[in-house]
């Protein structure tokens, strides 16, 4: 992931791979057919160990409002942890083919059913209105998300990512008009 975020996608060589691992061109070749395949493994990996520790944290939360903030701050913590993976997920793997647009949609997907998921609990809850098209919703955050952490990546981590998980929640669940006085 480091060259991937060193040298950009297109300019990476499975030789720069192969080097920083420390391994001869053949021994990648191995185990993966090209560059893309790195790529999509490590987002096969990456997502399935990410979902893993997101499903964990969520059923200690008591309610759907506590599973949405623990899922943004584990989401920002993901990125903050490894800016070169945070890198490689905001910036290098849009920029890849077909194949890897296939392993993005399918994490993505996996994502956006588990915000659903959290949305729809929150309404049978009573704590999320029932008027909310979840379909909408579920795009909506994760997108505010995906911003946030590619602004974070492209300003080379400057700020807290951490600091910004609960109250962008909160924006989330409180929306921008006045409350009435």
């Amino acid at each position: 992931m480091r060259v991937f975020a060193q040298e950009g996608y297109s300019g990476s060589t499975v030789s720069q791979i192969a080097r920083e691992a420390g391994v001869a061109d053949g021994t990648i070749y191995l185990y993966f057919k090209n560059k893309e395949d790195i790529l999509a493994s490590f987002v096969r990996q990456h997502s399935q160990e990410f979902f893993d520790r997101v499903e964990d944290s969520l059923a200690r939360e008591k309610n759907a409002i506590d599973k949405l903030h623990a899922l943004v701050r584990l989401h920002f913590a993901a990125s903050r942890l490894d800016r070169h993976k945070a890198l490689v997920y905001q910036v290098e793997m849009r920029q890849s083919s077909r194949l890897m647009k296939a392993e993005i949609r399918d994490a993505l997907k996996r994502y956006l059913d588990l915000v659903g998921a959290i949305l729809e609990e929150g309404q049978q809850e009573g704590l999320i209105r029932q008027d909310l098209y979840v379909g909408l919703v579920k795009r909506m955050i994760f997108a505010s998300v995906d911003e946030v952490i590619t602004a974070w990546v492209i300003s080379g981590g400057k700020y807290d990512l951490a600091a910004l998980a609960d109250p962008l929640v909160d924006l989330f669940l409180d929306g921008v008009r006045a409350q009435a006085k």
